[in-house]
């Protein structure tokens, strides 16, 4: 092997040098892991030498040069598992004690990703010294969440809301409420115009309007899911994770191919190995959570103990089937019938659709961040940028699940409908009685000369 001087005097100051960033990540920054550029040039002097030499040599520098390539990454991956820990125990502790843990986080994690939004149009609108802007944008947050957190309240536990008199008074005018406190926002808004920067403050208008768009309504729709069941919760956002961590894994070792200019670093080989993991990640993370009541149970309140409940008789969609197998996975298999729940096989549509559509997400960010010139949203994660660098995938899983949920899963509430029966007058109630009655009877379910007692 032949010794090029150019290339030992680039070694020395430090220079770029084409390919070498293959075997060593970090050797364009000459202030980190210097003993990277000094070993790979020992190797490739000591390569013209004997056999033994090149052998001594190859364990000399064995370990710093795996240093070299892991060091840029061994920060991430510590602050990653924290981060992947934390769900978890959080999850464990929703199991033991708290119902409503999960809406209060979702609500923290809301809040930041709108600061962090917000925040990058504030740069822009500070330097105008114009008035209000924040102001009025953590007030439309304010207003929205009332009305949304109030659709919810009085969808959910519409009998805890008929009992309590400021609630229900609160129920009864919540969208006018809702409206008149947005509206004072908005005259708010118009009083705030500042002659020759009109189009800006119209610019910043739309940006804030955007970002309650994109981050508060999909977090209530994530809060709906809770709501059906934690699973319905837990099991996309796993998903999402373990999509997340397969394509990476997958891209490192096999990727060669580009997927999408937005983000270089992700490959063919990472996003199709991401897909087939999540699959069979999501159906066992599903077969271990539907045999828990607690996770397959919505939460209701029970009038009799006064109290919010999760224990319920699991539905259909959460008790073991036996099912037959296809001809060809069944000579690939050899099994013929194979029991499982229901929403396993719906887990595969979660799977897909975190695998697939999910990632794009995360492109739309890169996009985002690309036209503003920022590398990350913020830096309130050590390693990873802000809360919506992690969460920019989540959000758009998150209103997949509730389209899905209203589309394939949920039918009919008889529970609901007999709530909203007692809240109306007498008079009311008797005449939808004698119009059920009638419907009843024609259908031959009630003899016709039956009369009410």
């Amino acid at each position: 092997m032949t010794v090029d001087l150019v290339q030992i005097s680039n070694c020395v100051t430090r220079k770029p040098i084409p390919g070498l960033d293959t075997y060593c990540p970090s050797q364009r920054d000459p202030h980190r892991n210097n003993f990277c550029f000094h070993h790979i040039y020992i190797l490739q002097i000591l390569g013209s030498w004997t056999q033994m030499f090149q052998i001594m040599t190859y364990w000399s520098i064995r370990r710093p040069l795996l240093k070299c390539i892991t060091d840029a990454y061994s920060f991430n991956f510590i602050t990653f598992y924290i981060m992947f820990g934390g769900f978890f125990l959080c999850t464990s502790v929703i199991y033991k004690n708290d119902r409503f843990l999960p809406p209060l986080q979702v609500l923290c994690v809301q809040i930041k990703c709108f600061h962090e939004i917000i925040t990058i149009g504030y740069s822009v609108y500070h330097s105008y010294h114009l008035p209000w802007f924040r102001t009025l944008s953590w007030y439309f947050l304010l207003c929205v969440n009332y009305f949304f957190y109030g659709e919810t309240v009085t969808d959910y536990f519409f009998t805890l809301v008929q009992r309590e008199e400021p609630l229900r008074i609160l129920s009864k005018y919540h969208r006018f409420i809702s409206f008149a406190l947005y509206l004072t926002g908005f005259c708010m808004f118009v009083l705030s115009l500042v002659k020759k920067h009109y189009r800006l403050q119209f610019y910043m208008f739309g940006w804030t309007h955007v970002t309650l768009l994109i981050i508060v309504t999909q977090s209530h729709l994530i809060i709906h899911n809770l709501f059906e069941g934690m699973i319905w919760f837990i099991v996309p956002i796993s998903c999402v994770i373990c999509n997340d961590i397969m394509a990476y894994m997958f891209g490192f070792f096999f990727g060669r191919t580009p997927l999408i200019k937005l983000s270089p670093k992700k490959t063919w080989e990472g996003f199709i190995g991401g897909f087939f993991a999540t699959v069979v990640f999501g159906i066992l993370l599903s077969y271990v959570m539907a045999g828990y009541r607690c996770f397959v149970c919505p939460v209701e309140f029970n009038s009799d103990s006064n109290s919010f409940t999760v224990d319920c008789e699991p539905s259909e969609l959460f008790q073991l089937q036996d099912y037959s197998l296809p001809a060809a996975l069944e000579s690939l298999t050899g099994w013929v019938r194979v029991r499982m729940y229901p929403f396993q096989i719906h887990s595969i549509a979660l799977s897909a659709f975190a695998s697939i559509v999910g990632p794009f997400g995360g492109f739309f960010a890169s996009g985002f961040k690309r036209a503003f010139k920022i590398k990350d949203f913020a830096n309130t994660i050590p390693g990873h940028g802000g809360i919506m660098d992690r969460f920019d995938c989540q959000y758009l899983m998150a209103t997949f699940v509730n389209v899905y949920i209203a589309s394939f899963i949920r039918g009919p509430n008889p529970t609901k409908v007999i709530q909203q029966l007692m809240a109306l007058r007498l008079d009311q109630q008797l005449h939808i009685f004698n119009s059920l009655k009638a419907h009843l009877t024609e259908k031959g379910l009630l003899p016709a000369n039956e009369e009410v007692a």
